[in-house]
């Protein structure tokens, strides 16, 4: 699973969750909709928001979050 951790210039820093290995990607190469903590995905030569993957990603890390005690 690829994840935006944050944008740097030109650039997003991506967070490969499966090997845990951080790269680069040109922002020019990504929808401009991303934003940082979304996954995403490529296809036909760019980066895509995968709307679904971010949405139950966001709700796992809230609940831990909550578990934690550190969100209401």
């Amino acid at each position: 699973m690829l994840i935006i951790d944050r944008f740097e210039g030109d650039f997003a820093v991506v967070e490969d969750s499966d090997s845990e290995k951080m790269f680069n990607i040109l922002i020019n190469q990504i929808e401009k909709e991303a934003t940082e903590g979304d996954v995403i995905y490529f296809e036909n030569e760019l980066y895509h928001v995968d709307f679904e993957q971010t949405k139950k990603r966001r709700a796992e890390m809230l609940a831990l979050l909550k578990n934690m005690g550190l969100c209401l």
